[in-house]
């Protein structure tokens, strides 16, 4: 048997049932948790409040530790996002010297940053060292230098990650 409750703003809490063998939480007739004898499903947007853990085959659950902001971009001529999450633009600040803004905020300036470029040269003449640095936090940006050791550089690519 099916049970559905549907927490209706005209009707109040309305429930129904039938023979399918499921479970459905309704807000005004959307379905927006299901439970079958498959699994479960959730549509919509839906915030959970506390930490979120879960078990993927590991053998034990343990919190998720989600990425905040990402953004890969071009960092030659004008920098150009290609793709992003949470991200509103980067500003260029001169040669090899980005700042990534934040769209949400984060909750304080004790995040990580994890953060790879691809240089447009592939060597440059003695010296194989490369860094992209974070050089200062806030809340709404983090501001990147990416360096060939000795200068800053223009990389033909970053992608930038954010966690919290």
């Amino acid at each position: 048997m099916a049970v559905t409750l549907n927490a209706s703003t005209t009707t109040g809490l309305v429930q129904s049932a039938d023979l399918s063998g499921s479970l459905n939480v309704q807000s005004n007739g959307t379905t927006v948790l299901g439970v079958t004898s498959t699994g479960t499903s959730v549509t919509g947007t839906q915030s959970v409040s506390g930490n979120l853990s879960f078990n993927s085959g590991y053998g034990s659950s343990a919190v998720a530790y989600g990425c905040r902001a990402w953004v890969n971009f071009d960092g030659t001529g004008t920098p150009a996002i290609r793709a992003s999450g949470n991200v509103t633009s980067i500003t260029d600040n001169g040669t090899g010297d980005y700042t990534v803004n934040i769209t949400t905020a984060m909750p304080d300036v004790n995040y990580c940053v994890a953060s790879v470029c691809t240089l447009s040269d592939a060597v440059v003449a003695g010296n194989t060292e490369r860094g992209f640095s974070p050089r200062s936090y806030t809340t709404t940006t983090v501001r990147l230098l990416v360096t060939d050791g000795a200068s800053g550089v223009d990389p033909l690519l970053c992608n930038v990650a954010i966690f919290r």
